[in-house]
């Protein structure tokens, strides 16, 4: 609590206690050690749960919010900001206006990024706590630390070497697109005036371009390429030392083919017609007008699909069905420890995601209607509903959900199957709140009551007039007054007698 945010929730906290001073009055309901909740739509709200060790405070509806739960603390300015701390291990992780921008420390690194186009990393890599940093704004500078080779840096188009990026181990180049050099598994490709001439070498290999008119290459019983006024002609022989090497042509888009002992393909028309036969899987494709009528029979998977029709494709734990496409969707997936469902009407429209964990039995449901609705059941039970949902049904992300889906939510409903429930309309204008015994409700500025074990409150018109009850004492307060009439209860035994011996004069 030392960190500014930290500060700024203590004095937005001090602040609220001293416009409510009722709500710390001796004999009082809400008081701190018990927990409290205190508003005043839409400027603030603050609740805290000492035995949950949990305190919220929320300022302008969703806009602030300054949280803590157990050791973790979250900073929120919607949507501009969202940093979480965990105070027990120093990890700090922030995002700003996602996803354009992010950034998280821990104890030994940190890194952050901007629509990943620009990153920086600090931190400690292996067991002899070697530094390994780098920062990117891509494509224009790139550096960083290679095990093997080094620090390296890149500022495009100028001078660059990187190394262990990007699918290569070895990246060169001067003037790009005028000379750039790769490495990738020993094989060493110099390219002059990118794409048009290239010169590739290796441990006997060797080959050579002038795109696109020729190229071929050669790495001795391994693998034969070419290509002639590409994309028309390509022939290749891979796999060569292999026992099932592969043939490839294509003339395209008349005919291409690829043969081997396992596999068969061929094509006219590419991509249009063909049949496919994979002798190792035993399984046979028919393409008669790709990607609209195509038919697969095998051991693994079969196909039929007939779109916009009907589309059904069966494999070993999966199963898709379209109907009507992109009218309707049903998708199952049936392995050993999961299972799910899901039902789809014009893709995001409406969508019904059922989960199930077979061995411990844990489920979990989530229902969208785009823009208006979505519900969600979660492993442990807990169940909520949102209104409106206009991105959520496209953009199932975490970012979304925390960052921005709070500043367009009108109502929000959790609740359980114990019975415990909580709902605000309107950013807490109306919400309530039930847990086992205890129940919370409160219309701004009308009405407020809070009922628990301890006690009772009632206040309309947030103070106008205020009833308290605990197990001693009642108590009554007017024109938003800290002072009232109070009187003692009378206890129970007492009131018991009373009514026996009015029972016995009356009979």
């Amino acid at each position: 609590m030392d960190s500014m945010p930290g500060r700024v929730l203590v004095l937005s906290i001090l602040i609220v206690l001293a416009m409510t001073p009722h709500l710390r009055a001796e004999g009082g309901i809400a008081q701190e050690e018990d927990g409290a909740i205190i508003t005043f739509w839409p400027l603030f709200d603050y609740r805290t749960s000492p035995a949950e060790n949990y305190r919220n405070l929320s300022l302008l509806g969703p806009l602030f919010k300054f949280q803590r739960r157990g050791g973790t603390s979250d900073t929120v300015v919607r949507p501009l900001l969202y940093r979480t701390e965990n105070r027990d291990d120093g990890a700090v992780a922030s995002e700003y206006l996602y996803p354009i921008a992010s950034s998280a420390t821990w104890q030994g690194g940190s890194f952050s990024q901007v629509l990943k186009l620009f990153q920086k990393r600090e931190g400690q890599a292996g067991a002899d706590d070697r530094r390994d940093s780098g920062t990117m704004l891509f494509p224009f500078y790139i550096s960083g630390t290679s095990a093997k080779h080094g620090p390296y840096v890149s500022v495009f188009p100028f001078y660059g070497d990187i190394y262990e990026r990007f699918w290569r181990d070895e990246y060169h180049y001067v003037l790009f697109p005028l000379y750039g050099r790769t490495v990738r598994k020993g094989t060493e490709t110099r390219n002059f005036l990118y794409p048009f001439f290239s010169v590739t070498s290796g441990e006997k290999e060797s080959g050579f371009q002038f795109w696109p008119l020729y190229g071929q290459a050669e790495k001795e019983g391994v693998y034969r390429r070419r290509f002639a006024l590409w994309p028309i002609f390509f022939n290749e022989e891979r796999g060569l030392d292999t026992d099932a090497p592969t043939k490839t042509l294509h003339l395209f888009p008349l005919y291409t083919s690829s043969e081997s002992k396992n596999r068969s393909e061929r094509h006219y028309l590419w991509p249009f017609f063909g049949t496919v036969s994979d002798r190792a899987g035993n399984v046979e494709e028919r393409d008669y007008f790709w990607p609209f009528a195509v038919t697969i029979r095998g051991e693994s998977r079969n196909l039929d699909r007939y779109l916009p029709f009907y589309s059904e494709d069966r494999r070993k734990e999966r199963l898709k069905r379209w109907y009507l496409w992109p009218l309707y969707s049903h998708e199952e997936l049936n392995g050993e420890s999961f299972r799910q469902q899901r039902d789809r009407v014009l893709f995001f429209l409406y969508s019904d995601n059922r989960e199930t964990w077979t061995r411990d039995g844990a489920k979990r449901r989530r229902v969208s209607l785009w823009p208006f609705l979505t519900y969600r059941n979660d492993e442990r039970g807990v169940k909520t509903f949102t209104f409106p949902a206009p991105v959520e049904p496209i953009l199932n992300k975490e970012g979304i959900e925390k960052n921005w889906a709070p500043l367009w939510r009108v109502y929000v409903q959790k609740w359980n199957d114990a019975g415990d429930s909580a709902a605000s309309f309107l950013w807490n204008l109306y919400w309530h709140e039930s847990r086992d015994d205890d129940l919370a409700y409160e219309f701004f500025p009308f009405v407020f009551y809070r009922s628990e074990k301890k006690g009772t409150e009632f206040s309309f018109l947030k103070g106008l007039v205020r009833y308290r009850e605990n197990e001693a004492v009642k108590k009554v307060n007017f024109l938003w007054l800290p002072f009232g009439i109070e009187w003692k209860k009378k206890p129970l035994s007492e009131s018991r007698n009373g009514q026996q011996a009015e029972s016995r004069v009356n009979p």
